[in-house]
């Protein structure tokens, strides 16, 4: 589950995004607040995972209050004023939505948020896993935690905001960054081969001009990840 907190002075925008929290199961809202003091308690008494933000508050700007949320792994700002987009991502924020919100593009930003809570949370299981062949990691999908230890696991590929977990008896399909993947997973056992590829070392069977072999399966190398493999399996 997602924790979710709503910040907005406007009555019929929080019961909006209510609604529509409401909507996805995947999300549990904490808590409604109706200005930034109410924001600030609210998010110290609670984990807070994704914070549905307003820019204008009768007490405190809206991207002020962003600065202060560094324990807030996602930010979606939710406002009527387009001007400060730009200014909204040097906050960090995940999305900026513009009301009034539509159901998909709430959706949409929700993704992203997810993605990021999810990358952020594999960065803190990494810091507690052994990086040996006998680490693992868990992964969130469908509704369940599939533990999948390093020595089974093949290759992950992305595909756009999801990534699939090959391992040697199935295929698990994620809400995942590739990017937070490739920072958490120990380097010594996985390396990025392409954009869309990460490959178990261990499991490398052959490499091509263009390809690298895992298990049987033939896998693109991007040109310039290419250099960076054969150094790390110290072919010259």
């Amino acid at each position: 589950m997602y924790k979710v907190l709503i910040v907005d002075d406007e009555f019929l925008a929080r019961k909006l995004l209510q609604g529509y929290v409401e909507k996805m199961p995947e999300l549990e809202l904490t808590g409604t607040c109706q200005n930034a003091a109410e924001a600030f308690r609210a998010i110290k008494d609670g984990n807070i995972d994704i914070l549905l933000l307003d820019i204008h508050l009768p007490d405190l700007n809206g991207i002020d209050l962003a600065r202060t949320c560094q324990q807030v792994p996602a930010i979606i700002f939710t406002t009527a004023y387009s001007e400060y987009a730009l200014e909204s991502y040097n906050v960090s924020a995940v999305d900026y939505l513009l009301k009034p919100i539509a159901y998909n593009r709430f959706q949409e930003g929700i993704r992203k948020a997810v993605s990021k809570v999810d990358g952020e949370r594999l960065k803190e299981q990494g810091k507690n896993v052994s990086s040996d062949e006998e680490g693992y990691l868990v992964v969130k999908a469908d509704y369940r935690l599939y533990k999948i230890n390093y020595a089974d696991l093949l290759y992950i590929e992305g595909q756009h905001e999801y990534v699939s977990f090959y391992t040697t008896g199935k295929r698990i399909t994620a809400l995942y960054s590739l990017k937070s993947l490739e920072e958490s997973l120990p380097q010594q056992q996985f390396i990025r081969v392409h954009k869309s590829y990460i490959v178990s070392i261990p499991h490398i069977q052959e490499i091509g001009q263009q390809m690298v072999t895992v298990s049987g399966v033939q896998i693109p190398v991007g040109g310039s990840y290419r250099e960076m493999l054969l150094q790390r399996l110290g072919v010259q």
